[in-house]
């Protein structure tokens, strides 16, 4: 049969065969599209071919690219040729199957499971280990099998950049840059919100803080983050499973809402053992004030706990309360950011479930500002903390408490 499929100038090269082939660069290029496609394409021509679609970590079937690979095949027209399961893709009437694993779960041994097998897909690579790339090159071994890679760079050193992109990169291997600019697919929001954070990063580049545009050629173009000392809470979170225990009775709601680009946020939070858990997330930019209940009702329990939302909009924390929610507004107080950063740093950990990922963004790129000289600056940068003020609000009654016990100084002293 034959496969209408639009293929992006940048993904021509990718067409051809190659022993490795890789696709870098910021968000909204489409680089998971263009592999998903491509995948089903080579099943339905080959029925027996055997696929892997691989994660440095995947706890759960949800988090991998099964989703996007079943609609691809749906969107193709190709949904007679595949029996979609819950766990795994088979190609009916052969031996193909389209399995999803992380790495982390592989051993030497167990990685053997995979020989044969014809193609491998790393999604997220900037987190494959340099473990795992030695473990599974060598697995993936017949004379025409490919190993893919599409990723969103973090650092120069990351196993992913300095196999593909380094000075020792295979001579059988095809790898592209691509970015939202080049993907011709790009919804209008997508682009819109592109120019927004543009404009943003030019007005505060201009005003002295390089951070701003280093954090935006890196989300959108792909840049390598070269300035982790900034990250406010780099090496003290952890993005995990978990679920909340019966006697985790400290649970907190926090909101910000979200003006012209910017998104309204909830997030539920559990503190226990001097961990801060973030187990759900409300994430919407644009909501009109009338959908704002039904924005909320996605986070569990948010009609039935107290939730403190930013103090900026009274008229819409009492249109809530009138629809039944148990809201009020924050305190604010000079220094209230920094006491709250302070605040969070003293965790033992945070942990953020992975149904959060947009706070997760946040996390991993709310910074300090920086100077043209690269050196770090005590003022917080105003990007990337709806969720982060969300949760701030949502803690303060631990924050103005800890705040209050905090020791006094000056006064006399007696010897």
């Amino acid at each position: 049969m034959e496969l209408d499929i639009a293929t992006p100038r940048w993904a021509v090269p990718l067409l051809q065969p190659s022993r490795y082939k890789g696709a870098h660069g910021g968000r909204g290029s489409g680089k998971s599209h263009f592999f998903a496609e491509r995948l089903v394409e080579d099943c339905v021509v080959n029925k027996n071919l055997r696929a892997v679609c691989i994660r440095e970590v995947q706890k759960s079937i949800r988090f991998s690219s099964k989703q996007l690979i079943a609609d691809k095949i749906n969107a193709l027209g190709v949904s007679h040729l595949f029996d979609i399961q819950r766990d795994l893709i088979k190609r009916v009437g052969g031996e193909g199957v389209i399995l999803f694993q992380g790495m982390q779960d592989h051993t030497a041994d167990s990685i053997k499971s995979l020989e044969g097998f014809d193609r491998a897909w790393i999604e997220e690579a900037q987190n494959i280990s340099a473990t795992s790339l030695r473990l599974l090159r060598p697995t993936i071994r017949g004379d025409d099998s490919e190993i893919w890679a599409s990723w969103n760079p973090k650092s120069k050193d990351d196993a992913i950049d300095v196999f593909l992109r380094g000075e020792l990169a295979p001579s059988n291997s095809i790898v592209v840059e691509v970015n939202v600019a080049d993907n011709p697919f790009a919804t209008q929001t997508l682009l819109d919100e592109y120019a927004d954070d543009r404009r943003r990063a030019i007005k505060m580049q201009q005003a002295g803080d390089a951070n701003a545009w280093n954090l935006f050629e890196w989300v959108w173009h792909g840049a390598y983050l070269e300035f982790s000392e900034a990250i406010i809470f780099s090496g003290r979170y952890v993005v995990d499973e978990f679920e909340p225990q019966p006697d985790w009775t400290e649970v907190y709601y926090g909101s910000d809402w979200g003006f012209a680009q910017d998104p309204t946020t909830l997030n539920r939070m559990f503190e226990h053992d001097n961990i801060l858990y973030i187990r759900d997330e409300a994430h919407q930019v644009g909501c009109e004030i009338d959908h704002l209940p039904d924005l909320f009702d996605k986070v569990p329990g948010a009609r039935t706990h107290e939730i403190r939302a930013d103090n900026s909009r009274p008229e819409t924390i009492s249109y809530m309360k009138r629809q039944g929610f148990k809201i009020k507004a924050a305190d604010k107080w000079p220094g209230s950011v920094e006491d709250g950063i302070t605040f969070m740093k003293k965790y033992k950990q945070i942990v953020i479930h992975p149904d959060c990922p947009e706070t997760a963004k946040e996390f991993k790129v709310y910074s300090y500002k920086v100077n043209k000289a690269g050196d770090v600056l005590p003022e917080i940068l105003d990007l990337h903390n709806h969720h982060m003020d969300g949760i701030r609000y949502g803690l303060q009654p631990l924050i103005r408490n800890r705040k209050r016990q905090a020791p006094a100084t000056g006064g006399t002293r007696t010897f």
